[in-house]
């Protein structure tokens, strides 16, 4: 038995072995036993870590001349030995068969729940915390449209759009900033009839503030790249920048119905 273990071809193989049950289920299974949290390797990751055990088993093997050939021993001997033909016919049927089965279960349909529809304009929560503050979002108007003068704060929001934002978003807010190919889904395109149009500022104002990692449920899977902008702007400044995503554009926000207590 010692011998046999010994032999590099036998190394090989359950060297092998090892890494697949390893990978397979060992990081699925032992971390959950120790009160760490995983989940199963892909099966493509799994490709990949197997075809690097595989390369370095094969530098192991071919590392001395000596081991080299005791290792190619059995397979040539399988191959070319008149004695080990019922050997060759297993291999010739089982081979084939193994391949098939793998093919099979690649290409099979599934029976699947349906994948959750996302959501472009999720619902918003009724109350938010902006930097400690609570917000509440029902009713919540631009505080900067009351205040000042307004071609101040368009000018304002300008300068922060085009600090901020416009390596995404475009110089023209149609979502094609130098950036906006490496997103899925891509930025936001400001001049289309089915963004702020349809949003009042203070979902916007939202979406800005808490940016992808904010969506809930509904907005996944494909998060929004979006960064939490209160991280770096003010709340003026959000404000500000909301104003002049309406003035360039030439939309003009939805408003709250008081009387309904909805927008409109």
């Amino acid at each position: 038995m010692k011998s046999r273990l010994s032999h590099p071809f036998v190394q090989a193989l359950l060297i092998l072995a090892v890494a697949y049950l390893l990978f397979r289920f060992g990081i699925a299974y032992i971390p959950p036993l120790l009160g760490v949290k995983s989940a199963p390797v892909p099966h493509t990751v799994l490709l990949q870590y197997m075809l690097t055990v595989a390369v370095g088993v094969l530098l192991y093997v071919s590392a001395t001349e000596d081991r080299w050939r005791a290792f190619k021993a059995p397979i040539q001997r399988v191959l070319v030995d008149p004695s080990q033909r019922l050997y060759r016919l297993a291999l010739l049927v089982t081979v084939p068969l193994l391949a098939g089965f793998i093919t099979y279960r690649q290409v099979r349909p599934s029976v699947e729940a349906p994948p959750n529809l996302r959501s472009i304009h999720p619902a918003p929560p009724s109350t938010i915390t902006f930097r400690g503050k609570t917000m509440t979002l029902a009713g919540l108007e631009n505080p900067l449209r009351k205040e000042g003068n307004l071609r101040d704060h368009v000018e304002e929001g300008r300068r922060v759009y085009y600090q901020n934002c416009v390596a995404c978003h475009g110089d023209q807010l149609n979502g094609k900033g130098h950036f906006a190919h490496g997103f899925n889904p891509p930025p936001a395109d400001f001049t289309d009839n089915g963004t702020i149009p349809q949003l009042t500022e203070s979902f916007v104002f939202w979406r800005i503030a808490k940016g992808g990692r904010g969506l809930p449920k509904e907005g996944t899977p494909w998060n929004s790249a979006m960064p939490a902008w209160e991280d770096f702007l003010t709340e003026r400044e959000i404000w500000a920048v909301i104003i002049f995503l309406y003035d360039q554009t030439g939309w003009t926000p939805r408003t709250w119905d008081t009387a309904e207590g909805g927008a409109r």
